[in-house]
């Protein structure tokens, strides 16, 4: 390679390198520009949202009436923790019965297992949409509407964890499984004390999918609860717009203190969720 041909070569990387950043640079711009917006809209007045030109930041970061109004006047509170109660029990039963399903379709070998295995996996392929009507008329026979169970019923299996836990499990050697044995180690040692560890970078990244995608439900939860104590916090959120108040503001307060733990898990759990997702696609 001539000099010319190398310092073409040194150019061109260069260009692509700022292209490239400035590039993510507008785009992350542009994400993040909502959550900006929704941050400055809490802590303006109600007038503020109809003033010409429209202005993004409001007259001061020091008006909390929007959040005090969302914290005491409401049941946001309430909703907050009905989320977090949802998530947490859906997110633990979700990850142990993903676990043991995987665990069986790795190591245990028996009839059928490969159509099974296709089977669950088929099912990712249906919207959620589709059984609504079927779930909410199982749950109201159940007699389980307006209760934590029949929300939660719908959230305990996911068949995308099943298949990544599966691929994360597929890369144990089979080996180091069989000198388990003789060292007398059964199956629920080895699941809890080999697989469950190695497995640790999937298990973070689904988990905090799990629990991103759970405290963000809306529909469902909206469909098999009519008791305002039971609502969800996106659902609480909606309920906040009204022709009695018409307070944009406590809207878009709600909707920050929805966001606030979402962005304590992004901003801490990047890297692990990037990760876990690729760490669970090596083998297939």
């Amino acid at each position: 390679m001539t000099k010319s041909q190398a310092s073409k070569l040194r150019k061109y990387k260069t260009f692509k390198y700022y292209a490239s950043s400035i590039l993510s640079l507008i785009l992350g711009l542009v994400i993040i520009f909502p959550i900006f917006y929704a941050i400055c809209a809490a802590f303006k007045e109600n007038a503020g949202f109809d003033g010409y030109p429209p202005k993004i930041l409001p007259e001061s970061f020091l008006h909390l009436d929007n959040f005090k109004y969302v914290l005491t006047e409401t049941l946001i509170p309430r909703y907050m923790l009905n989320s977090l109660i949802i998530a947490v029990i859906a997110l633990v039963a979700r990850i142990l019965f993903s676990t043991l399903a995987s665990y069986a379709f790795a190591f245990f070998e028996f009839k059928g297992k490969n159509f099974l295995f296709f089977l669950i996996v088929g099912t990712m392929m249906i919207p959620s949409e589709a059984l609504l009507i079927s779930n909410y008329l199982t749950v109201s026979k159940l007699g389980l509407l307006n209760t934590y169970a029949g929300i939660l019923c719908v959230y305990f299996v996911s068949a995308t964890q099943v298949f990544m836990f599966r691929q994360s499990f597929k890369t144990i050697s089979g080996s180091l499984r069989e000198a388990a044995y003789i060292d007398g180690c059964g199956d629920l040692q080895f699941y809890a004390q080999i697989c469950m560890p190695v497995s640790k970078p999937v298990i973070t990244a689904l988990g905090l999918s799990t629990f991103v995608n759970l405290w963000n439900t809306y529909l469902w939860p909206l469909l098999v609860t009519d008791k305002a104590e039971m609502r969800t916090i996106q659902v609480g959120i909606t309920l906040l717009s009204n022709a009695e108040t018409n307070s944009k503001g406590n809207v878009f307060a709600g909707v920050v203190l929805a966001l606030v733990p979402m962005l304590f898990i992004f901003a801490f759990s990047q890297r692990n969720m990037v990760h876990g997702i690729s760490s669970g696609s090596v083998k297939g």
